[in-house]
């Protein structure tokens, strides 16, 4: 088209037309190069770009447009603006209520499992002092303690309320943040509940408090409404429980250790409290005067010279004497630990909760057992103590637990004379080892986990192990572990099958077990069966039973084992109301935490224990035995500061304890000479108690319905004439080291029970005819203390 033709053309649609040269489209724009625009020129083809290119992002500009920066901002302030509201609102029509913490304090009743009344606990120990009668020093433990900045706050600490609101509402329970005002508002105007509505109603409340409420006022109602365990609530009542003086005569540090106390006094008290509760406690208390320090109310010369308070012996209220103080305290415990687990509360809390709250206790206590074990321990154990005699006789206590493993039901309980003069619970104490009542808990780890000896061979009752005295254990790959256990009296078994190991209680072989099975399952069997492990590190040294165990616990652990492997945790509690509702505690009877086969086993073999082993005499010829079938450990520990028995019928397992307690100092003592014989073992005193006790209560189901094909209560064993001598005992060198050969023919089981030996060596000496045993600590690096 010559350019003549391109004017006329323009002229003619009345628009101007692009030059062809400026105006040649594009392949993306859909119009071929060189090619014309149509008519409507450059304005309308920038037009119809501009509205596909809107077309395109539609979506996106629409999402922009609803979530704008603006709205957002908007938003938020719109609910700001509705909370300010809401909380203007609460604050006018929340009023602060008459205080009336007293008032609702009652009586707790505790009664037998029959529903007779056992004792009523709720005289308040409290008397209201004058904060003048407290140092100004110890008033400011407390604040260093809890609130550093409660002289200059407004009474609540938003940010932790914030922090608490979020974790009720999640779940999660309190996690901190109360100012003491806010704590004293919660004890004396309030309640405990982890609640929405109760932590607004504290905060409002706190803030009108702080508003018409001095600081000392305050201070003075925390200090003498708080519990501090002990049954003491209020300063006064704690200064004297603790350090035996009035309020106005406590020192900085006794008042730093009452302050300490108020996170979780039960925990925290210095005559019960475990290692780790004194540890953290001491902490806390620290913690108090290095605070004072930074405040300037304390100086860091007089803080540097500070020693740890130690608190005197509690005493025991009245009407707790013998053993109700016992089962009482022990309630209170279990109670408190499923309040902490079901309503997210802390320690403190869940023990003001409990404390003289009107509580009425149904216990499982059976009261003609619990008769029968009182009796037991006194005919077996007291009424051969002579502590004129022998000083060593002051030392002894004693510790049981009685539960019957198809409920979990404690039904009998012995935690030690009496109470009011020994406050700490010996049933439910684990400061000292279990000793060889855990080498079934090793058995049961390697029938669990089909776990096989260094050779290779599955480990089960008929298998061989080398009994041989401080023989040194060994890994996977043969090399030595450097821990080689010596025997009782450093007595070499030889080759001996793990029935016949577990009958005469060999530490050698239990130790090298262990290894085999690998102590991280090992230690894992022993947490799922019940016991505490803790943070216990797998160390061979803990095939010894040198880890620490309570009665209750080792009761639970034996229970689960009778129960074919359904876990049992015992409980003192058959009910727990409040104001007529009943609070549900969780179901003993768990779920299968070993197989029925290992369990059983285990039972089989330990029935050998106590036909063939170091319990002979004190059970299995107990002439009240009457033939009622039994299985059972006997355990003594290192320097023979602990001696056990732990056995069961298939209706009731009990477990006994002697413990040696220095009688002054409540440490650690020996039991050699105590009743004037040489050293006490598992078999003796523990087993006697025993006895007496269960052959006098237990049923008549005599045999264990057992599924396996292993140990001693399924396979005949051999028993020589009675008139075989010593000289016609056979080798105890087995001619052939096959697994396959059985007890029945394993020539270590003699009629003496004595333990194979060279001529030169004497048989176990002791008050009974039976093999003792011990565990004895190593010398090498597997301190057991390092792995708690």
């Amino acid at each position: 088209m010559g350019r003549a033709e391109e004017r006329r053309a323009r002229q003619r649609g009345g628009r101007r037309a692009a030059p062809p040269t400026r105006s040649s489209g594009t392949p993306s724009e859909g119009i071929a190069p060189g090619e014309g625009i149509a008519p409507g020129g450059r304005a309308a083809a920038r037009k119809a770009a501009a509205r596909g290119k809107k077309g395109t992002k539609k979506g996106k500009s629409g999402i922009r447009r609803l979530f704008t920066w603006k709205k957002i901002l908007g938003t938020f302030l719109g609910f700001c603006l509705l909370g300010i509201g809401a909380f203007i609102v609460m604050y006018m029509m929340i009023e602060v209520p008459k205080g009336n913490a007293k008032a609702q304090e009652q009586s707790n009743i505790y009664k037998y499992s029959d529903g007779s009344v056992m004792a009523r606990e709720g005289d308040t120990n409290r008397e209201i002092v004058d904060l003048s009668e407290v140092p100004k020093p110890v008033q400011r433990t407390f604040v260093a303690a809890e609130n550093k900045t409660f002289y200059t706050d407004s009474g609540v600490d938003l940010r932790g309320t914030a922090r608490g609101l979020l974790n009720t509402l999640s779940g999660k329970g309190k996690q901190g943040g109360s100012t003491i005002t806010q704590q004293y508002v919660k004890n004396y105007y309030l309640d405990q509940d982890q609640t929405v509505t109760r932590k607004l109603k504290e905060l409002v409340i706190s803030l009108k408090v702080d508003r018409t409420t001095s600081k000392d006022k305050i201070l003075a109602g925390y200090i003498n409404t708080s519990y501090y365990g002990r049954g003491a609530y209020g300063i006064q009542a704690a200064a004297q429980d603790y350090y035996r003086v009035d309020a106005k005569k406590l020192s900085v540090e006794q008042g730093a250790y009452l302050a300490a106390l108020l996170q979780a006094p039960s925990q925290y008290d210095w005559a019960v409290a475990s290692k780790t509760g004194k540890e953290l406690v001491t902490a806390r208390w620290n913690y108090v005067l290095d605070n004072m320090v930074k405040q300037g109310w304390l100086d860091k010369t007089k803080r540097a010279e500070m020693t740890f308070p130690k608190p005197e012996e509690p005493k025991a209220a009245p009407g707790l004497e013998g053993q109700k103080g016992y089962f009482i305290k022990l309630a209170k415990q279990q109670l408190e630990k499923q309040l902490m687990a079901k309503e997210n509360i802390t320690q403190d809390e869940a023990e003001a909760r409990v404390e003289n709250s009107g509580w009425t206790f149904t216990l499982n206590i059976d009261k003609k057992k619990q008769a029968k074990l009182e009796k037991a321990v006194k005919t077996q154990l007291t009424s051969q103590l002579d502590p004129k005699k022998r000083t060593v006789d002051r030392n002894v206590q004693a510790g049981a637990a009685s539960v019957d493993p198809k409920t979990g039901k404690i039904v009998a309980l012995y935690g030690g004379t009496d109470y009011t003069k020994h406050f700490y619970s010996n049933a439910n104490r684990t400061d000292y080892q279990p000793a060889s009542t855990f080498k079934p808990v090793i058995l049961a780890a390697a029938l669990e986990n089909n776990s096989e000896t260094q050779e290779g061979k599955t480990i089960g009752a008929n298998t061989i192990y080398d009994g041989t005295s401080k023989r040194q254990v060994v890994d996977g790959n043969g090399n030595k572990v450097g821990f080689g256990p010596e025997n009782e009296d450093d007595t070499n078994y030889g080759k001996v099958t793990v029935q016949t190991a577990m009958n005469k209680s060999i530490n050698s072989v239990f130790a090298q077990m262990g290894v085999d099975v690998g102590m991280d399952k090992v230690l894992a069997t022993a947490t799922k069966l019940g016991m505490d492990t803790g943070t216990m590190k797998p160390l061979p040294a803990y095939t010894l039973g040198t880890m620490g165990a309570s009665p209750i616990q080792m009761a639970g652990v034996y229970a689960t084992l009778d129960n074919h492997g359904k876990q049992v945790t015992p409980t003192i509690i058959k009910s727990a109301e409040q104001g007529g509702t009943e609070f549900q505690m969780p179901d003993p009877i768990g779920e299968q935490v070993i197989s029925r086969e290992a369990a059983d086993t285990v039972t089989s073999v330990l029935t050998g224990v106590v036909d063939d082993g170091t319990a002979k005499k004190s059970v299995e010829q107990n002439p009240a035995r009457d033939g009622r079938k039994v299985a059972g450990k006997t355990g003594t520990s290192d320097d023979n500061k602990s001696a056990w028995f732990t056995g069961y019928t298939p209706d009731l397992v009990t477990s006994v304890g002697l413990f040696g307690e220095d009688y002054k100092t409540h440490k650690q003592s020996k039991l050699y000479n105590t009743a004037g014989l040489d050293r006490v073992n598992g078999g003796g005193f523990p087993a006697e108690i025993w006895a007496a006790y269960t052959f006098g209560v237990a049923g008549k189901n005599t045999k264990f319905d057992l599924e396996t094909d292993q140990g001693a209560a399924v396979q005949p064993t051999w028993t020589p004439s009675p008139t075989l001598s010593r000289s016609e005992t056979p080798s105890s060198t087995p001619t052939t080291e096959k697994p396959s050969e059985t007890p029945s023919e394993t020539p270590s089981e003699t009629p003496s029970q004595s333990p194979s030996q060279s001529p030169s060596q004497s048989p176990p000496t002791g008050e009974q005819s039976t093999p003792v045993e011990t565990s004895t600590s190593p010398n090498l690096p597997f301190d057991p203390n390092n792995g708690q």
